[in-house]
Parts: structure tokens; C-alpha cells; sequence
């Protein structure tokens, strides 16, 4: 059991580049899509039939840093709290998401942040 509670410790303080890595390794070695898995998940518990409801939760996805990328990986870096490495390695491994399941006005407001600095963004 405490070998479970360390393996769940270290996969909650994973990087995004490390959890971007892992998923290349489940993909790749295992064939295994994590995106896929989670969205068969949520498929039926979303309870089936409400298309029409109005989506509550959006990810802010970079699809490329532009022409001032320098300026991007600041903002990145500033919005994310995460550190300059990492702020880099989302605007170098773009498409990336930025931040995932937020409200409606904080991704619209990071959406235009973003392509002020430059940068090219996608809301889902």
C-alpha cells in the first residue's frame, strides 16, 4: 500500500513536460492513449443526450508561439506559476494546453493575453 501512496505522490508532482513525456511512453511502448481513455471515461458520465447544455469548463490550448516567442514563455510563466524551463517546454512542445478546466471569463481572458503577446490560442 505504501508503494502506492509513493507512485500517486510522484505522478501529482509531475511537470507538464514529465506528464507530456509519460504520455509519449504510454503511446508509443504501450500503445495506450491517455486523452482517449479519458475521454471515454467522461463520455458516460456526462449522462448522454444534453448536447444542447452550454459547456461550464474550458482548456486554453497554445497552438504556436508566434513571433515573439520570447514574450509568450514570460506570459506562460506568469500565468501558469511555473518555472521558466517549463513555461519554455509548453511554448516549444505546441500545440500545449496552458491551463485545463477553468471558467469561461479566465480562459477567454488568458485567450486574449495570449495573442496580445503574439501568440496563436485555441479555446475548447
Amino acid at each position: 500500500m505504501a508503494d502506492l501512496k509513493d507512485f500517486a505522490e510522484q505522478l501529482v508532482n509531475l511537470t507538464v513536460k514529465e506528464v507530456n513525456e509519460l504520455a509519449d511512453i504510454l503511446k508509443e511502448e504501450y500503445g495506450i492513449e491517455p486523452a482517449a481513455a479519458a475521454v471515454a471515461i467522461a463520455g458516460p458520465a456526462a449522462g448522454g443526450g444534453d448536447a444542447a447544455e452550454e459547456q461550464t469548463e474550458f482548456d486554453v490550448i497554445l497552438k504556436a508561439a508566434g513571433g515573439s516567442k520570447l514574450a509568450v514563455v514570460k506570459l506562460v510563466k506568469e500565468l501558469t506559476g511555473l518555472g521558466l524551463k517549463e513555461a519554455k517546454g509548453i511554448v516549444d512542445s505546441a500545440p500545449a494546453p496552458i491551463k485545463e478546466g477553468i471558467s469561461k471569463d479566465e480562459a477567454e481572458g488568458l485567450k486574449k493575453s495570449l495573442e496580445e503577446a503574439g501568440a496563436e490560442v485555441e479555446l475548447k
